[in-house]
């Protein structure tokens, strides 16, 4: 097992990881630039580095900083997080190349499933259902047309290296094809410096079900069921739960069987997340992140299994050492992203923490990395704390969340709270009766 582990992160997410080193006899290496000097996990770190001024380019992807960081303190591994270089295939490669382990995949089934038109390549390969579309890259309209006119309309036009909700645009007609491939193109090369793009049918109420898998690279493959990540605004997702209240028993066994048998047949290790849409009794794959994802608590919580330590077990050369059939599934889990916003406009909003109190009680579970006194800075993402909660049921994780965001307080800043409150309390979302595109119009973004 490793002696010394080197965080590249901030935020929870590296309060989250540090936790788990801990709880295995694990020291850890906090990186951070000067703005985050007295962040939680710094704070609580058996050594911190500064590697450099408030800009994530000059500090938390800046890989040269962070592998000096790793020779000069004798790091074991380096786990990249959530974010910044966590899908970053070079950055894997150099990590290995220095003599340090990368907590994740291997760079090759990094940079596959980094790029959206390989991802659907190899999906097809090795057996996952995928929305139909064109089988690579477009080089120009006439290709696109043609395309279109054998997938139908309405189509969606998909930036290759996109993510982030970034690089997609809808065509309803052939006379709007045209008009979204430029925009696709030029938002694709501005935000990714690749204007690739490739074409895909438009589902038009689908539910986004994703499906957490870890693999040790050795046969061994598990998933952890699935997870409902429909609620989302402008493609980032705001609330998630598991399991999907759209599945049935039959459903979400049939998708996780397609999942692990896939991963197994392409060798993958560590921590991965299959993404679908499901419309209409169909799944369709559309990506898969090979990383932790931010919402992976949920998944924990109906399956008591840690999955940051498995992730640092595997890294570490172990087997899984348990199968599918050892995992027993209970109850339901909900996460509401808790980001410095104001809830009705979105502006960010950093500042001062004046009051902290955070939510407790059975099944109640705060990842924050908030403190009384702690000031959150403008330069990162408005992430600040993931409530989730568990409970024997839908109905009673629903009530006790209802609970929870209740109890919450968060003073000095802005807090999107007051829109968890909204959103749990909508007749809608206590049905289970949504889809991608629900939040956005009880937001009234969209008709």
């Amino acid at each position: 097992m490793f002696e010394k582990v080197l965080i590249a992160n901030r935020g929870e997410i590296a309060l989250r990881i540090h936790r788990a080193c801990k709880e295995m006899g694990i020291q850890t290496v906090a990186v951070h630039s000067t703005a985050d000097s007295d962040a939680m996990h710094v704070r609580l770190a058996d050594e911190a580095v500064c590697i450099g001024p408030p800009a994530p380019r000059d500090s938390y992807l800046n890989i040269p900083t962070i592998l000096s960081a790793a020779n000069i303190t004798r790091a074991d591994a380096i786990h990249p997080g959530v974010g910044f270089l966590a899908e970053n295939a070079d950055f894997a490669q150099m990590v290995e190349e220095h003599g340090h382990v990368f907590i994740g995949p291997t760079p090759e089934h990094i940079r596959i499933m980094g790029d959206k038109i390989a991802a659907k390549e190899k999906a097809v390969e090795i057996g996952l259902p995928v929305v139909p579309g064109s089988e690579g890259g477009i080089e120009d309209e006439g290709e696109a047309i043609a395309v279109a006119k054998e997938i139908g309309f309405p189509l969606i036009i998909k930036a290759a290296a996109g993510g982030g909700g970034r690089g997609m645009k809808v065509a309803e007609s052939e006379a709007d094809l045209p008009e979204a491939l430029s925009l696709c193109r030029a938002e694709a090369k501005a935000a990714f410096g690749n204007d690739a793009v490739y074409l895909e049918r438009y589902l038009s109420h689908p539910r986004h079900i994703e499906v957490q898998i870890l693999a040790d690279g050795q046969g061994g493959c598990i998933h952890m069921g699935e997870r409902d990540c429909s609620l989302q605004r402008r493609h980032q997702k705001v609330v998630e739960e598991a399991p999907s209240p759209a599945l049935n028993t039959e459903e979400r066994d049939q998708i996780g069987g397609v999942v692990t048998d896939a991963l197994k047949e392409m060798g993958y290790r560590s921590a991965g997340t299959v993404e679908f849409l499901y419309q209409d009794g169909e799944f369709y794959f559309i990506e898969m992140n090979t990383r932790l994802q931010v919402e992976h608590p949920i998944s924990e919580m109906i399956c008591g299994l840690d999955l940051v330590r498995e992730q640092i077990r595997v890294a570490a050369g172990a087997p899984l050492g348990f199968d599918q059939d050892d995992l027993t599934f209970f109850g339901h889990a909900i996460e509401c992203r808790v980001t410095a916003e104001d809830p009705e406009t979105f502006a960010p909003s950093p500042g001062r923490i004046k009051d902290y109190h955070a939510p407790g009680g059975l099944g109640v579970r705060v990842d924050s990395h908030l403190y009384s006194g702690y000031s959150i800075p403008p330069f990162y993402d408005s992430l600040v704390s993931k409530l989730v909660v568990h409970g024997a049921n839908r109905n009673e994780c629903l009530m006790r969340l209802r609970r929870a965001l209740e109890e919450y307080v968060i003073g000095g800043i802005k807090t999107t709270i007051p829109l968890h409150e909204r959103v749990i309390s909508d007749p809608a979302f206590i049905d289970g009766a949504y889809d991608i595109h629900w939040l956005e119009r009880f937001l009234g973004l969209k008709d």
